[in-house]
């Protein structure tokens, strides 16, 4: 059973080389059609990009070859290795996002994809980082935040399955608590050694309360879409995917 501080802090533990067994279908296709949909979103930023929470560095790969300065900011170590692995000379960072390690006004452009917001225990320290990505941001800065459709999620939850990946036998349990989806993971590796044990925890935002988290902290969310390739949200869209300027 997992304790009360390792809840709250999951990602610290999570985002390693098992999570990239798990999730191995991201791959390069949907991080350029992500990237492609932020630079058809608005004029081409006019100076440095943070790709924020870079993980093994996909969407900062196809930034870099869309010729934009970018800069890749991850919590994980394991993730910031693979990030260098794939894209040799890029500038990565090691930061926690309600705490960005950059002077104000540093960034033309901030991306945020595959659902990383949310993760935190409170909504305040969600606010938190929304007001660090504005300040990290300069006037007029353009951002994407990618994140989960939340209707979609409790409306086609699966509540457990489980499956064989990349030398692991895998369970996954899943459940709503009160506005949060809770992923339990149990991987037994095929070497015979002990069996390891991660969460997730992402707070379900409805996309009008997302706005308005974001306009608080001064950003201005003026387009949704459903999906990579600019559709619509709609009651059957896979993703909210929320695109604007910094105030």
């Amino acid at each position: 059973m997992m304790s009360e501080s390792t809840q709250r802090d999951w990602f610290r533990a999570w985002f390693g080389d098992e999570y990239l067994a798990v999730y191995p279908h991201r791959d390069a296709r949907e991080a350029r059609a992500a990237v492609e949909l932020y630079l058809c979103s608005a004029p081409p930023p006019a100076g440095p990009v943070l790709d924020l929470a870079c993980g093994a560095g996909r969407h900062l790969r196809e930034l870099l070859s869309a010729g934009l300065h970018a800069v890749g900011l991850d919590l994980s170590i394991v993730m910031l290795g693979k990030a260098r692995e794939a894209s040799p000379r890029s500038q990565l960072v090691r930061g926690d996002m309600r705490r960005l390690p950059f002077r104000s006004s540093s960034f033309a452009g901030l991306t945020s994809f595959f659902t990383s917001f949310g993760y935190f225990a409170s909504s305040a320290q969600d606010r938190q980082a929304a007001a660090e990505m504005n300040r990290v941001l300069a006037p007029g800065g353009t951002f994407m935040l990618d994140f989960l459709h939340a209707d979609r999620v409790r409306r086609d939850l699966v509540p457990a399955e489980t499956g064989r990946i990349r030398g692991f036998e895998l369970s996954v349990e899943r459940r709503i608590e009160d506005d949060t989806v809770i992923k339990s993971i149990r991987m037994q590796p095929h070497d015979g050694s002990g069996e390891r044990e991660f969460e997730e925890r992402v707070r379900l935002y409805e996309p009008a309360v997302l706005e308005e988290l974001l306009r608080e902290a001064g950003l201005d969310a003026r387009m949704r879409f459903g999906d990579y390739s600019g559709g619509d949200f709609d009651s059957d869209a896979g993703r909210l995917i929320l695109a604007g300027v910094a105030e």
